[in-house]
């Protein structure tokens, strides 16, 4: 195969995109209990998921994620304030 190229669409390379920000994402949530930098890991992946929801045009899932990554923000500021101290 000496000479061939390899073409890739955007549409497959949005797809891998999604399946790898969707893997990532529900990797750090099930990973959440071991730590607050999980819940921001599974932040940060809601948006990855977002991203690839208004990639993929499915607009409605991409603002969805978007909410969930508020929320898991939210959860981890509640869960685990800050420990430096107030002067």
């Amino acid at each position: 195969m000496e000479g061939r190229t390899v073409t890739w669409s955007t549409g497959t390379v949005v797809t891998v995109f999604g399946v790898f920000a969707l893997t990532f994402m529900m990797t750090m949530y099930s990973l959440e209990r071991r730590g607050p930098s999980f819940v921001l890991a599974f932040a940060f992946g809601c948006l990855l998921s977002g991203v690839y929801g208004f990639l993929a045009l499915a607009w409605p899932f991409g603002v969805i994620e978007v909410i969930w990554a508020g929320v898991a923000v939210r959860r981890w500021a509640r869960r685990f304030p800050s420990t430096d101290p107030v002067p």
